[in-house]
């Protein structure tokens, strides 16, 4: 209605400290969003730059700092000396990657002001750039050239994502949506279809470049989900189409090269553990390993023991997946663990129930080690897509914390949700003002009537 579409337009998140006494969480702890602001040149790198006095010659300088699509320079031979810096533009600066003067013939030559320091101009060369890191040239030349690599995963591009249910296999998603990283992903064949969209940040470790699952190992299959929606020659015949089309739409691969590396696991099948259903994350509730795929990823499903249950939460982990813990870790953190559906009686024991079942709990080894050094503190603000319906983004304040997980009140959704539970490494919260930075609608708090 016109009304929630004006309070929409007022929200701002200065005033909205300031009227609820809060801080912001700091930018450093969304590493993720780190990683999605570097623009491929880092201090430190070195290129080949025309020299302003002569433009006929270059000499080498190291880049001091990035600004968007601004660099700041110096010419190797200042040392310390900050007062030759100087700005240039990617797009329109003669920049170019090292050995690039000597590939086209070009003249390197000391710049006047610091003549008189390199008297050797081969054995200084040599020096400086023995070791060096040399800019990307796909970002200094050609079509790429000043482009965030983040604004290369355009609509229409295509990734590999890997399936939840079955980790071995992997399907075609094509982007619909770029928002500062975070994918609005839709499996291909569906066309208009916008029912099995997901939403994923670009550094997921589920996604891929496409040719990923072929030099893996893993089946190309459309999940079972969407399978029914054409027939197995209509699949096919898709299939045959992404790789004609391959060059056109897909995305450079040093994108992915900040992604997490996954790790070996040592779960074994039948193993008890505490999890956070992924698309309910408000409970913690007994859970098993249901299947290993290999050293990599493993099922579990959440424990429910009622005998006419229509479904079952079941999903793909890896070693770092977040939301899932040693048996026990709920007690010792003071924190509820509901009882599987169909539990007799409310008080739920690890160790009769573990005896019931005749299994036994994953070994503490299993698990990754719970950091607390984080930044997030109780009260601090920050904006985080709604599990329920993620199209929103809402405020979102952190009400509670144990090692690294955050408990989150979000505020302005369309339907209220019972307060989140996520890991301070989920790529789904973003600091204070992601959503405006990058055009896309925060959800407003509601206003008190």
């Amino acid at each position: 209605d016109a009304g929630s579409s004006v309070e929409e337009m007022e929200f701002n998140w200065d005033e909205y400290l300031e009227d609820t006494g809060a801080t912001a969480a700091p930018h450093g702890s969304f590493k993720h969003v780190d990683t999605s602001l570097q623009n491929g040149f880092a201090p430190g790198m070195k290129l080949e730059v025309a020299v302003k006095s002569d433009q006929n010659t270059y000499w080498v300088a190291t880049i001091i700092t990035t600004c968007g699509q601004l660099l700041l320079l110096r010419y190797d031979g200042y040392g310390e000396d900050r007062k030759a810096d100087f700005w240039c533009d990617i797009l329109t600066a003669d920049l170019h990657p090292i050995g690039w003067c000597q590939q086209n013939k070009k003249i390197l030559k000391v710049p006047e002001g610091i003549k008189d320091k390199i008297p050797d101009q081969e054995e200084f060369l040599q020096r400086v750039l023995k070791g060096a890191c040399s800019a990307p040239a796909n970002l200094l030349e050609g079509l790429h050239r000043g482009k965030n690599p983040l604004d290369l995963i355009a609509p229409g591009s295509r990734l590999e994502l890997q399936n939840r249910r079955d980790s071995l296999e992997a399907w075609i998603v094509t982007v619909v949506e770029n928002v500062g990283g975070r994918l609005k992903l839709r499996y291909e064949g569906l066309e208009d279809l916008d029912k099995f969209d997901q939403w994923l940040f670009y550094l997921d470790p589920f996604l891929h470049q496409v040719g990923w699952a072929a030099q893996h190992g893993y089946s190309l299959q459309p999940p079972s989900a969407i399978r029914s929606l054409r027939s197995e020659a209509d699949w096919q015949e898709i299939l045959k189409k992404v790789k004609e089309e391959e060059e056109e739409s897909s995305v450079p691969t040093d994108l992915f090269k900040d992604k997490p590396v996954i790790g070996v696991h040592s779960f074994s099948e039948g193993m008890k553990l505490e999890a956070v259903d992924p698309m309910a994350p408000f409970v913690i509730s007994p859970a098993t390993v249901l299947k290993v795929f290999n050293d990599k990823y493993f099922m579990i499903e959440i424990d429910d023991l009622r005998a006419e249950r229509a479904s079952s939460q079941r999903y793909v982990c890896h070693l770092n997946s977040a939301g899932i813990f040693p048996v026990q870790w709920s007690l010792k953190n003071g924190l509820h663990l509901s009882p599987p559906p169909g539990y007799p009686g409310q008080d739920f024991d690890w160790a009769d129930y573990l005896k019931q079942c005749g299994a036994e709990a994953a070994p503490q080894s299993c698990f990754p080690l719970l950091t607390s050094d984080h930044g997030f503190k109780e009260n601090m603000k920050l904006e985080a897509v709604n599990p329920v319906d993620p199209e929103e983004v809402c405020i979102a304040t952190v009400t509670k914390l144990k090692d690294s997980y955050l408990w989150l009140q979000l505020e302005g959704s369309k339907k209220p949700v019972p307060e989140c539970i996520v890991s301070v490494e989920s790529m789904n919260i973003f600091p204070v003002g992601w959503c405006e930075t990058n055009g896309y609608q925060l959800r407003p708090p509601r206003k008190a009537i």
